[in-house]
């Protein structure tokens, strides 16, 4: 199997395009979601619906992303922040934003095709063997990203095997 681990430079032309905004990119420690510093994990699978790599979007960038795709005031994604979890509509917003982050990993020619499966939100129970993978060192790109207008967060995609 061949995933492909898209550098900083793929992520930040991905998001500028999504938000409407030129996010800015620098690098990050990496991002280990938990109970205490809740994560959206978005989980990827190939075609024999093996896990192939996941996206985490720490709760600031859960929020400040859900809210800028579709232009929600950044009091809404603040408010988030501070009540710990994404309103519904910063969660649909989201899932969006990671649905077509799937082209990460599918624009490389030769990797292995993907689709988005699941998407745990932050402020919700997530299932271990996903958190699992969410901590895995190695083949990983952690990097903090700020959205104009919104505020700073971290963003890990990791690549599972």
């Amino acid at each position: 199997m061949k995933v492909h681990l898209p550098v900083a430079k793929e992520v930040r032309d991905l998001l500028s395009d999504l938000l409407g905004k030129p996010v800015s990119i620098e690098p990050a420690a990496p991002l280990a979601p938990g109970p205490k510093r809740p994560a959206t994990i978005g989980v990827y699978v190939d075609d024999s619906l093996r896990v192939a790599a996941l996206i985490c979007f720490d709760l600031p960038l859960s929020a400040y992303a859900g809210a800028a795709i579709g232009l929600v005031p950044p009091q809404v994604a603040e408010d988030a922040v501070t009540q710990g979890s994404l309103p519904e509509v910063l969660r649909e917003n989201l899932h969006e934003v990671l649905n077509i982050a799937v082209s990460l990993f599918n624009s490389a020619p030769g990797a292995d095709h993907l689709r988005l499966h699941a998407m745990h939100p932050a402020g919700e129970p997530t299932p271990r063997d996903v958190l699992v993978h969410a901590l895995t060192l190695g083949r990983r790109t952690d990097m903090r990203v700020d959205v104009p207008y919104y505020g700073t967060g971290i963003i890990s995609v990791v690549q599972t095997f």
